[in-house]
């Protein structure tokens, strides 16, 4: 059994200024994307230019950022935004959906896939292997907030926590089983199968796969919000329910992808 320490959830303070790991996770989020795209862009063979992945990341900030919150607070938050109506932009105390934030940047590519008329499809594969380190670090931004932690458990990797009755139980650390599979697992799987081209829409649907299935194998054993519980046979959870359709949508994204191939405008024809 480990203690979980009960960290600060402030990195840093100056005077009225107080700095949150959770925003630091952010910035972590964002600076990787921006130096993986940038990598990326730098290869021989790729259409990208360094200014698109400046721009690209710049809309993704707003996507993550709106989606995130306005998700949370759609899907988990309403009733902590009937108590305190000013609790919609108090991002800082945590409340961001994955799923929210992935709507909010599917709406960011599109914008952007238009203003710079490239193809939609072939900038969700090029975008889909720079996230993953910031999901990660996000999750761990959840455990130093000591938030959505797991069910009860005796296994020795299970972290002794003060509930806030005063009463300690020992839990499985979810959120640092979602950082390991939706932040090292997925970057690794993701990062490896695009670093050749591969057929239009195949990363995007291998990325919804694999997150869907990261996100529901964690929720068998992740404590659902308590303001929703289980929403049906005491197993089923909001996480897995909007998962579902990733899912789906991946399956199809990277079956259509290989059964007609088509070639990814993000990189330069073979001579």
């Amino acid at each position: 059994m480990l203690h979980y320490p009960n960290f600060d959830p402030v990195a840093l303070a100056v005077g009225p200024l107080k700095i949150r790991w959770y925003g630091l996770m952010y910035v972590i989020g964002f600076l990787s994307a921006w130096r993986l795209g940038r990598g990326r862009a730098a290869k021989p063979d790729s259409t990208w230019t360094a200014l698109e992945v400046d721009d690209l990341l710049y809309f993704c900030v707003f996507g993550v950022i709106l989606g995130g919150r306005l998700g949370w607070l759609l899907f988990y938050g309403q009733d902590a935004l009937a108590e305190d109506p000013n609790y919609w932009y108090k991002i800082w105390q945590g409340g961001m959906s994955f799923h929210g934030g992935l709507i909010g940047v599917l709406i960011a590519l599109g914008v952007f896939a238009y203003t710079r008329k490239r193809n939609l499809l072939d900038v969700m594969d090029f975008a889909v292997p720079l996230p993953a380190i910031g999901i990660g670090a996000g999750r761990i931004g959840n455990f130093i907030n000591g938030e959505l932690w797991g069910k009860p458990t005796d296994v020795p990797w299970g972290f002794s926590v003060q509930g806030g009755d005063g009463l300690t139980q020992v839990l499985h650390a979810s959120q640092l089983y979602e950082a390991a599979l939706e932040g090292g697992a997925l970057f690794l799987i993701l990062w490896w199968f695009t670093r050749r081209p591969r057929p239009r829409c195949a990363p995007a649907g291998l990325f919804l796969i694999s997150y869907a299935s990261f996100r529901m194998l964690v929720e068998t054993v992740r404590v659902p919000d308590a303001q929703l519980g289980y929403l049906s046979g005491g197993w089923l959870t909001m996480g897995m329910l909007l998962s579902l359709p990733m899912l789906v949508i991946g399956l199809a994204l990277l079956m259509g992808a290989y059964w007609r191939p088509q070639r990814s405008g993000n990189t330069l024809p073979s001579a």
